[in-house]
């Protein structure tokens, strides 16, 4: 059997700390401490996961910062009642946020979003998936439009962040353009640094957040062998030779 998940709780509502430390019991979490405050977080026991419940995002990115500054090693997830793209966006922005969930989340799916944050993997509201899916094409690019401008991408970056938004790694997003895997990490370096972002993560998000959709076009235009000019293809030809009969 493996070592169950330690998990420590900040939330100032008792009844959901209570609720969150039964739910995470049952599904073989060990939740060390559920407490109202930082400074009452059990960190001697060096907790794999931190679940900080608010009700607004600034509210969670004050607490966050207070969280990672005494324990920087413990991934951070936020709970709370609701999520807009901007706030998911900032969450992630700051770089110490490793998970955003909202409580409306069930059981069996909160206990293995927390589980993949504890891997190490990313995990946002699943509803981000429906606002994408709902959202007009047209209001989509109209929306990345205004925030895309003023970042200097070039069209290729642009192709290469609507990879990133599809989760596309190195290799792949290499043999869908057509450009070499040294070209593609130049690249997402630029865009990085353009986007003022830590991590492809955090760049997919800000692309998300401002309405750029994924599926990079394919570059599918076959690299066309040289060929000598006409006729200098041709092989040289001589002139038949003509025999005329002599008359008798």
């Amino acid at each position: 059997m493996s070592e169950p998940i330690h998990v420590n709780i900040i939330g100032k509502n008792e009844i959901v700390r209570e609720g969150l430390k039964r739910i995470l019991a049952d599904q073989d979490f060990s939740v060390d401490c559920a407490v109202s405050c930082v400074d009452d977080l059990d960190i001697e026991n060096e907790p794999s996961l931190i679940i900080i419940d608010v009700n607004d995002i600034d509210e969670g990115l004050s607490v966050c910062a207070d969280v990672r500054e005494r324990c920087p090693k413990p991934r951070i997830v936020i709970m709370t009642d609701g999520f807009s793209m901007e706030d998911v966006s900032r969450a992630f922005a700051t770089g110490d946020v490793d998970g955003y969930l909202v409580k409306e989340i069930s059981c069996d799916p909160l206990a293995g979003a927390l589980r993949l944050t504890a891997l190490g993997e990313k995990v946002l509201p699943s509803q981000i998936a429906s606002s994408l899916a709902s959202a007009p094409a047209g209001a989509i690019s109209r929306c990345w439009d205004m925030g895309a401008s003023g970042t200097n991408l070039s069209a290729r970056e642009v192709d290469i962040l609507r990879c990133l938004v599809d989760g596309e790694p190195n290799k792949v997003i290499s043999r869908r353009l057509s450009i070499a895997d040294a070209t593609v990490k130049v690249h997402i370096k630029a865009i990085l640094r353009k986007l003022r972002v830590r991590n492809r993560t955090q760049a997919a998000i800000w692309a998300v957040n401002r309405g750029l959709a994924g599926e990079a076009p394919v570059n599918a235009t076959p690299a066309l062998r040289p060929q000598p000019p006409f006729p200098a293809a041709l092989p040289p030809q001589r002139a038949p030779e003509i025999q005329l009969a002599r008359a008798s």
